[in-house]
């Protein structure tokens, strides 16, 4: 038997959560330290992982089996592709940052607590190793209703890392602000566990198709995918339909696409910086992530037939979010309808079926992940410094704190896809490849880019550039050892991966081709062949000795 790799990889975080939980309530430094090392034992697990993953070989690797619950079908089966073994190195690697940003984020919860048998810190620390695992699963899982537990187990620590542990930098007050902490949470939650109540009646819909088909129900990814190409697994179009609408709307909940978005800037805005990366560069990559696995790959024809909606849907995601982001007053807001804008581009490269498309749709969920994460934790650190998250509270900070200044200067460019800097490969694939099929949509789309120019550079400007306006401003420190070591990875990584992405995009590539051949898909031929060059020096302008030309 194997090394159960991906098991050993989920399964860090969470022995790291319960023992963090069960560190005492006096030895609050040490309960944080645990989570930080159980952090890189992921990422040092999630590294092999990605190492030992071969682009040349099988489509899902590292697989495990087990028996689980056997009267019903379900196994415990895990095996990544090049798209879910990325997601896993992403998702391990931001975690340590989130946890070093968040070092001092549960201290004041801890005072604030009358109860002294409860222990903010070490709950806030086990909830974010919870999550990691519970996302981690997800990427790895091949049976379908082992992916949905853990899709919709994610949400319980989420929820109490929003409504318990959110941000108290509320320009209304405390009371208020507990308010607007409740109501994200709650919020988030209701929409979340709306998608997944659709998506199981789906899930049981599918087991259902499939015990009809095949003579006996089973949920595993990879024998419903070899059932389907050799026709063996049928169903009739409405109900291939319907089960594809189950899914996809969960996932667009998950991801999240126009007009089930709002619930993000609520959660983003009232979070801590840190469980803003958590929500929007960890835990929605999974909706994006299952529409390639899932969506695509068991329903082709109904993802076919869905395809010009979502596209639509889409395009008006990446504008609309990026509009309400020029237009915001506060700093997490905007960069959550900025997230908006993004995930819009990510579903339109999954939609537009080519392999240019997807590609940077993938290499986009990995780089946006980055790159929002240093913008978000910049700005985390920021607001932690003049507790407030309005825009118009600050002016000048470049004159006081140049290189705070400077490393928000790098997120923001990251996040307009500045070229040279990793998310730019991404966002120019996703153009490319929608545009070869469907060339309305990729021109539209590209107002996005210009928005998003407008929203990072006026942002910059009005906080960062100016004379001081506000005393708080002047005695603003700069970053410190520990944030800039949270920060200057994630700008290495960004330029790093803008100059040489080549080794992700080929783990990445062969997953994409599986996921279009499930679709019946290849690239579109060129609309103009290419001339023959060789032709340009046989001809002879008319009246030159070389005939007629018309």
């Amino acid at each position: 038997m194997s090394f159960p790799l991906l098991t050993v990889t989920a399964a860090l975080p969470a022995v790291g959560a319960v023992a963090t939980a069960a560190v005492p309530a006096a030895k609050r430094t040490a309960a944080k330290w645990l989570a930080l090392l159980f952090s890189l034992a992921t990422l040092v697990s999630a590294g092999v992982v990605l190492a030992r993953f071969d682009p040349g070989g099988a489509r899902y690797q590292l697989t495990e089996s087990h028996a689980w619950i056997s009267d019903f079908g379900v196994r415990y089966e895990l095996g990544v592709d090049g798209i879910g073994a990325a997601l896993m190195a992403l998702t391990a690697l931001l975690i340590p940052f989130v946890i070093g940003a968040g070092w001092h984020d549960a201290d004041q919860v801890e005072e604030e607590s009358p109860n002294r048998r409860w222990r903010p810190t070490q709950g806030f620390f086990a909830l974010i190793l919870a999550v990691e695992a519970m996302v981690l699963v997800s990427f790895a899982a091949t049976d379908v209703f082992l992916f949905y537990i853990f899709f919709e187990a994610m949400l319980i620590p989420m929820y109490f890392l929003i409504g318990g542990f959110g941000d108290r930098a509320h320009a209304a007050g405390e009371e208020e602000g507990a308010k607007q902490r409740s109501y994200a949470a709650v919020k988030f939650l209701l929409y979340n566990l709306a998608g997944g109540l659709v998506m199981l009646a789906a899930v049981i819909g599918l087991f259902v198709v499939s015990s009809d088909s095949l003579g006996e129900g089973t949920f595993s990814l990879p024998e419903l995918l070899k059932a389907r190409a050799s026709g063996d697994l049928t169903m009739s179009t409405a109900t291939e339909r319907l089960l594809f609408l189950g899914f996809f709307v969960a996932f667009a909940i998950k991801a999240p696409l126009w007009p089930l978005h709002t619930w993000l800037p609520n959660a983003m805005g009232e979070a801590t910086a840190p469980i803003a990366v958590l929500i929007t560069a960890v835990v929605d990559k999974v909706g994006t992530f299952a529409m390639l696995r899932f969506c695509l790959g068991l329903f082709p024809n109904a993802s076919h037939w869905a395809t010009p909606v979502v596209l639509g849907l889409a395009l008006v995601s990446v504008l609309y979010g990026a509009l309400l982001a020029v237009g915001q007053r506060d700093i997490k807001r905007l960069v959550a309808y900025a997230s908006i804008s993004h995930f819009g581009f990510i579903i339109l490269g999954v939609f537009a079926m080519t392999s240019q498309g997807q590609g940077g749709a993938t290499l986009y969920m990995v780089f946006h992940g980055i790159s929002t994460a240093a913008l978000m934790l910049v700005a985390g650190f920021l607001i932690s410094r003049r507790g407030s998250r309005l825009i118009a509270d600050y002016g000048g900070v470049q004159k006081v704190a140049p290189v705070l200044a400077g490393t928000f200067l790098v997120g923001g460019l990251a996040t307009l896809s500045l070229p040279g800097l990793a998310p730019f490969v991404s966002e120019f694939l996703v153009l490319v490849g929608t545009f070869s099929r469907y060339p309305a949509a990729g021109i539209i789309a590209t107002a996005g880019i210009i928005l998003a120019a407008l929203y990072v550079l006026v942002l910059y400007q009005r906080t960062m550039t100016g004379p001081v306006r506000k005393p708080e401003i002047e005695k603003m420190p700069d970053l410190r050892v520990r944030e800039l070591a949270v920060v200057a990875p994630l700008v290495a990584l960004l330029l790093f991966l803008g100059i040489f992405p080549k080794p992700l995009s080929e783990i990445v590539n062969p997953a994409v081709e599986h996921t279009l051949s499930d679709v019946q898909k290849k690239d579109p031929e060129p609309q103009h062949p290419v001339a023959d060059h060789n032709a340009w020096f046989d001809y002879k302008p008319a009246g030159h000795g070389g005939g007629d030309h018309e």
